[in-house]
C-alpha cells in the first residue's frame, strides 16, 4: 500500500520535465485519486468506441484536446474531467505534475505534447459517464503495482507487437497500456515505487 501523505510529499517536491510544443497539438489528462479503504484509489476510464479516435476503446485518464478556449493545459484537463465523468476539479486539491509525454502513431513523428495532473478528490461526485466514456472505475493504487496484475498487451493493429500492460478489470478489455501505462511509470517512479523494466516494441 502506499499511503496519500506519501504521494502528496513526493509530488509536490517533484520538478517535472516539460516538453515545448513547438507547433504539435496538445492534450491534457487529469489521474484522480480519492481516499478508500485500505489504501487511495486512481480513477481510469473505457473510452467508448469511436470512428476517428486514436485511442477508441482504451483504457486512460479523464482528459482530451487543449482547445482554443483553454488557458493553459492544466485548465483542459479539468475541463475535460466535468465533461467526460461529471467529477469538478476546481475544488480538488492538486497534488503535482507529471512528466509531459509526446504521442504518435507507430511509424509516425511525435505529433502530440500530452501533460498530466495529479488531483487528491476527498469527496469526489458520483460518477456520471459522458458518451465518450463506456465505463469508469475506482482502482485501488495497490492494485496498479500488484506483479500478478502484468501483461503483454497484444494491440491488433501494431501486427503482432506486444506492449507492456496492467489487467484492471476485464481480461482483454481493461488492460492499461500505452501513454496511460507511461505515465503510470512516472507517477510510480515519482512516489518511489518504480513499475518493473519492461520493453516497449522497437518504432
Amino acid at each position: 500500500m502506499i499511503p496519500l501523505e506519501r504521494i502528496r510529499t513526493a509530488l509536490s517536491s517533484h520538478q517535472p520535465r516539460l516538453i515545448d510544443p513547438h507547433g504539435k497539438r496538445q492534450a491534457a489528462v487529469a489521474v484522480v485519486l480519492r481516499d478508500a479503504s485500505p489504501g487511495p484509489e486512481l480513477l481510469l476510464i473505457e473510452r467508448a468506441e469511436r470512428a476517428g479516435d486514436p485511442w477508441s476503446g482504451h483504457m486512460a485518464f479523464p482528459g482530451g484536446r487543449v482547445e482554443r478556449m483553454d488557458p493553459n493545459p492544466r485548465f483542459a484537463a479539468e475541463r475535460e474531467t466535468l465533461e467526460e465523468v461529471g467529477i469538478k476539479l476546481g475544488d480538488a486539491e492538486i497534488l503535482g505534475r507529471l512528466d509531459d509525454l509526446e504521442g504518435r502513431h507507430a511509424g509516425r513523428p511525435a505529433e502530440l505534447v500530452i501533460s498530466g495532473f495529479v488531483y487528491f478528490a476527498s469527496e469526489p461526485a458520483p460518477i456520471a459517464p459522458s458518451p465518450e466514456v463506456r465505463e469508469a472505475l475506482w482502482v485501488p493504487v495497490s492494485t496498479l503495482i500488484d506483479p500478478e496484475r502484468y501483461v503483454d498487451y497484444a494491440y491488433p493493429p501494431a501486427q503482432g507487437a506486444t506492449y507492456p500492460g496492467i489487467l484492471v478489470g476485464e481480461p482483454e478489455r481493461h488492460v492499461v497500456w500505452g501513454l496511460t501505462y507511461r505515465f503510470l511509470e512516472c507517477f510510480f517512479g515519482i512516489v518511489g515505487r518504480p513499475l518493473p523494466p519492461r520493453t516497449w516494441p522497437q518504432r
